[in-house]
């Protein structure tokens, strides 16, 4: 049976076991306030970009679904930097084109080719699809920069250093594999069910996500360490 809206008041319900985890960290002298933040984000976030979407699902112009999918890449593109220690305007652009170059041709070919989305810039698609590729881009290419900086900083030449750092990229992406389907069902997938559609339906849409993660993220941290060249490698 599909699941409906859920009243406010039930939704509220869910978030009993993350107040005790908030009195936990209390009782044991952690830093509950960042939860708090983060949960205040996480909530404002949510309500803020589902408005948002409204206004895009309902508007028919494809110069402002490029636009969403421009800041998309930026936003993405300086949030993968942060685990760095430091980092410079040249690098933000090799994190843009690396993000772009992995995830980009993958939007295209899952959206153009395999779905055959028409029109092409159809918001209800391409905007959740294209979280998905640039968000996962996103965290392969700050796992990738920061053990690359770590093995280089600990006295690893540059091609030993790339090496591990690809590893260290591709292990949550291998795992994510192999999990999928027998320790977890995915976000898509699970919704997908919730709202009725058939479970072997909703795994052909699981499966193009999860090749899409992993192609995007694989492809976007190869770019990096491809062309990034810290300062001490030199």
């Amino acid at each position: 049976m599909p699941i409906g809206q859920i009243p406010l008041s039930q939704l509220a319900l869910i978030f009993i076991p993350v107040a005790a985890v908030i009195v936990i960290q209390c009782r044991w002298s952690l830093n509950y306030q960042d939860t708090l933040y983060g949960l205040a984000r996480m909530v404002g976030q949510l309500l803020a970009v589902g408005y948002v979407l409204v206004f895009l699902f309902e508007s028919d112009s494809p110069l402002v679904v490029s636009a969403v999918l421009f800041v998309m890449i930026a936003i993405s593109s300086w949030i993968a930097l942060r685990p760095l220690a430091s980092s410079s305007r040249r690098l933000y652009w090799i994190s843009l084109a690396s993000i772009t170059a992995g995830g980009l041709p993958v939007l295209i070919l899952a959206t153009q080719f395999v779905l055959d989305v028409d029109p092409w810039y159809a918001p209800e698609f391409l905007i959740p699809l294209a979280g998905m590729i640039f968000a996962n881009a996103m965290n392969a290419v700050s796992i990738a920069a920061e053990r690359y900086q770590a093995e280089i900083d600990n006295g690893r030449n540059p091609n030993e250093a790339r090496h591990l750092g690809m590893q260290a990229t591709m292990i949550p992406q291998v795992n994510s594999l192999m999990a999928v389907g027998l320790v977890s069902l995915p976000g898509m997938m699970t919704g997908q069910v919730l709202s009725g559609v058939s479970p072997l339906i909703a795994a052909r849409y699981q499966i193009l996500v999860m090749c899409m993660i992993f192609g995007a993220s694989g492809i976007a941290a190869a770019c990096f360490l491809r062309f990034w060249r810290p300062q001490s490698s030199r």
